[in-house]
């Protein structure tokens, strides 16, 4: 006689086998990674690798509506529609309607996990649930009505935004946060990249703006779903097709253009800015517009970052400034690419009274690089760290899904995963010195100090 387990007992036996799910994937990560790929009827492009190991699956669901495409006026208002999806789901085709205590009940029921999100490219969705049919069946159908049919209830986003606001006037008192903002305006300019979320913003964020964005943007035909579990093609198909039943299924036209300017424009001078604050560590940002992540100098310049300040320990900066004069605990160095220009980044803390020197010598080591890129040994040390490593990117389920969803919302080639450490291993000091010197300008770059001595 089979052994009845009790709904929420499914929880824990969840937990624990997506603690474990690395071990399907220790021996995969070495091999080939057959990504599946087809274009449903209602034109959402499914993306999918078949993981048996586990008896789970995990789905991401993405559309282009993140905050580029919010309003300037309302910036925030793709975040918070996307926090607002699980406030309630509206009673349709039979299906009574459930507030925020009944949605939260009905997954922890189900052992399952919904959530929503907004980045600055798109809004997406994840679910993750054991492949048990009925358990799949109740998570699919609920997950499909949350995605579809959410409420948006008014009083409760009138908590929200209190919420939100009070968490906002708390990070005007965080060093990290105001150099943060005050980076982002210098870079991104009126670019909607740089776009802040303010009380001000948030006062202008209504219901009625969350569900004409919601319905304007989460259709059927401009999904991109990603899958990773135990499921064949024709099960992750029929998944997909129903958890975008309930979303209109019409044609898609044209998005209409980015708010502003299509893209990130360069910086034409250096610009310093100092932000007085009374802190025990100076907070240093220094960067410029970077490059968008389709640009064929990606891999030059994910190598070149590493030697130069993505490594850690043993990147250039931090031998620099960190070991041989020990102006800092810390610095590092990463490009943010996106679907446009994201910002290249180097961030340190250091004393407030040695926060020029730190500057001064963070620049250096810049124009140094782009100047003459790296030594051949630092490559080699570089491709070593970067392909040794590799698997690890791809350990377990979640991981290798959030590679996958990238894949499909960037147009990568369905081979990109097993053609990434070859594509590493060509690299050579040439390419990196060529990316650097068409991407970046260290004499042009912006320079935020907050927290420094006068």
């Amino acid at each position: 006689m089979t052994p009845v387990i009790p709904k929420r007992a499914f929880h824990a036996l969840f937990v624990g086998l997506a603690g474990f799910s690395c071990l399907g994937f220790h021996a995969a990560a070495l091999a080939a990674i057959p990504i599946q790929q087809w274009t449903q009827p209602s034109g959402a492009q499914v993306y999918l690798v078949e993981s048996p190991a586990i008896a789970m699956v995990d789905v991401q669901i993405d559309f282009d509506a993140g905050a580029r495409r919010d309003p300037a006026a309302q910036a925030g208002l793709a975040s918070v529609t996307t926090g607002m999806l699980d406030k309630g789901v509206l009673a349709r085709d039979g299906a009574p309607a459930m507030d925020e205590n009944a949605l939260s009940e009905a997954w922890a029921d189900l052992g399952a996990q919904f959530g929503a999100g907004a980045t600055s490219d798109r809004m997406g969705f994840s679910l993750r649930s054991l492949t048990d049919p009925e358990l799949l069946d109740k998570a699919v159908a609920l997950a499909a009505r949350e995605i579809a049919e959410p409420s948006f209830p008014d009083a409760i986003w009138q908590r929200e935004r209190q919420r939100i606001q009070a968490a906002l006037k708390e990070s005007y008192t965080r060093p990290a946060s105001i150099v943060g903002r005050a980076y982002a305006q210098a870079v991104y300019g009126t670019h909607p990249y740089g776009y802040e979320t303010t009380e001000a913003t948030l006062a202008r964020i209504s219901v009625a703006d969350m569900r004409a964005l919601h319905a304007a943007s989460v259709v059927a035909c401009r999904a991109r779903i990603s899958m990773v579990g135990a499921v064949t093609r024709a099960q992750a198909d029929a998944i997909a097709a129903r958890l975008l039943s309930r979303l209109p299924q019409q044609p898609c036209a044209s998005l209409p253009p980015l708010p502003e300017v299509a893209e990130v424009a360069p910086l034409v001078q250096a610009e310093e800015k100092r932000i007085a604050f009374d802190s025990a560590q100076a907070h240093v940002l220094i960067g410029q517009p970077g490059y968008k992540r389709a640009d064929p100098d990606y891999f030059a310049l994910t190598v070149g970052n590493y030697i130069l300040g993505g490594g850690g320990f043993v990147s250039r900066l931090t031998l620099e400034v960190r070991e041989k004069r020990g102006l800092t605990y810390g610095v590092s160095s990463y490009f943010s690419p996106g679907l446009h220009a994201g910002a290249f980044t180097v961030g340190l803390q250091t004393r407030p009274d040695q926060a020029p020197q730190a500057v001064t010598l963070v620049r250096d080591v810049l124009k140094e690089f782009v100047a003459n890129g790296p030594t051949e040994a630092e490559l080699k040390a570089a491709k070593d760290n970067l392909v040794g490593g590799f698997a690890l990117r791809i350990d377990s389920n979640r991981k290798l899904l959030d590679n996958v969803a990238g894949i499909a919302w960037n147009r990568l080639p369905l081979d990109y995963l097993d053609t990434w450490t070859q594509q590493v291993d060509k690299v050579t000091v040439a390419d990196i010195k060529a990316a650097f010197a068409r991407k970046l300008q260290p004499e042009k770059m912006v320079t935020v100090i907050l927290g420094a001595a006068p």
